[in-house]
């Protein structure tokens, strides 16, 4: 490989212009004045680089994205949404190959190098979505990485057979196993705790949670699983998506679980989705508590909005957030980039010399100017190759 150097740069989080090279796919060098020697060179004229979007939480398998339009056909609940869906898979083809690969693409043209699915697995549809994912990642290997959690759509211990789907899942090559509102869903959350951290801990895989469960009713599934992972020893290893609760608490209850989430070791991932309650990201930061984001329903039959652009989902955590300040917009673009990539536990992730290089060019002034405005992706790499220019994907790769 000849290498890559971006010269005259402004790599997020370093002091003023400098050049990057980029060879073996990791980040070879950072400084004034390299020689590229036999690499190719991108004049980059003070644009800003960031490093590679982590997209921490989404369904892939549900996506319409790329198809015909359709329109919402969902009640407003959270059952109604769960009973459209499981209703009308079949008769839209669900999961759509095709449709997981347009949204892939686009995904990776705009910046996206890693990506978290929630794959439904469930009497329904057994194995199916986890078996479609995985081969359109497989298609888009070399420009983004994919990697799925068994997510019990309809609960654990209300649907025979889903714990065993879930470890069938898991030998297939998911990498995390899931769990949905163990009180509000399966109404008895010691037993759905016990499925999925039995699981996590026999198979050594990661955990992501749903918890939509609200008020003091979702604090205390918070709770629960706090003590949970401290007593599995798996901090670092668990997500919990959503925590509506955690955004509806009163300010000493969020002090609380802030500093047991972050001495557990615990991540918050949210979407800023609609009007749901999003989880006091400055506070929760400021505890020390890893943030993450991502999409959640990307025009699908639960939602008809999501465009599969990171900085657009970092711009809306960051209205929904009320932040103004640039400091406070980058904690958002912070959530989408190293939050997301904490939550996935992805190794040599960054703008550091040996770290890999997946990175972003955009054309703004600041990373807070990228949030808001949503620059068009003039450079995309991942490990060290080129996979999009000016928003567009480039040939694969190898090919």
């Amino acid at each position: 490989m000849p290498g890559l150097l971006l010269r005259d740069c402004r790599p997020w989080r370093t002091d003023g212009l400098t050049d990057l090279l980029v060879r073996d796919g990791v980040v070879a060098r950072i400084g004034s004045g390299i020689d590229a020697g036999d690499a190719e060179v991108v004049e980059l004229g003070g644009r800003l680089v960031l490093p590679g979007l982590v997209e921490a939480h989404c369904h892939l398998d549900k996506t319409l994205y790329g198809g015909p339009w359709r329109p919402h056909s969902a009640g407003p609940a959270l059952a109604d949404r769960i009973t459209d869906e499981r209703l009308r898979r079949a008769e839209l083809g669900l999961p759509d190959p095709a449709r997981v690969s347009a949204l892939l693409e686009t995904m990776a043209a705009a910046g996206t190098t890693h990506v978290r699915t929630h794959t439904d697995v469930y009497a329904g549809t057994g194995l199916t979505g986890v078996e479609v994912v995985r081969d359109a990642a497989a298609r888009l290997a070399g420009r983004i990485t994919v990697e799925q959690v068994a997510f019990p759509q309809s609960g654990i211990l209300t649907n025979p057979g889903t714990a065993a789907l879930l470890e069938e899942a898991i030998k297939l090559g998911v990498h995390a196993v899931g769990g949905i509102d163990p009180a509000g869903m399966d109404r008895d959350p010691v037993r759905h705790l016990d499925v999925v951290f039995g699981l996590a801990e026999r198979h050594g895989v990661r955990i992501d949670l749903h918890l939509h469960d609200p008020g003091s009713l979702g604090v205390f599934e918070l709770e629960l699983i706090i003590e949970r992972t401290r007593a599995a020893g798996l901090a670092g290893r668990v997500t919990v998506s959503h925590a509506y609760a955690l955004g509806q608490a009163d300010a000493a209850t969020q002090d609380r679980l802030a500093a047991g989430l972050a001495d557990a070791g615990i991540t918050i991932t949210t979407a800023a989705v609609f009007d749901f309650p999003v989880p006091p990201v400055k506070k929760l930061r400021a505890a020390g508590v890893n943030v993450a984001c991502g999409h959640d329903d990307i025009r699908d039959l639960w939602s008809p909005y999501g465009s599969g652009d990171l900085l657009d989902r970092a711009m809306h955590l960051a209205y929904r957030s009320t932040f103004r300040r640039d400091e406070d917009i980058e904690l958002a673009l912070e959530a989408v980039s190293y939050g997301g990539a904490r939550a996935l536990g992805l190794d040599g992730y960054g703008l550091t010399e040996g770290a890999r290089a997946d990175l972003v060019v955009v054309d703004a002034e600041t990373p807070a100017h990228a949030v808001v405005t949503r620059p068009p992706r003039d450079l995309v790499v991942k490990a060290g190759h080129v996979v999009a220019r000016t928003g567009a994907l480039s040939r694969p790769p190898g090919r």
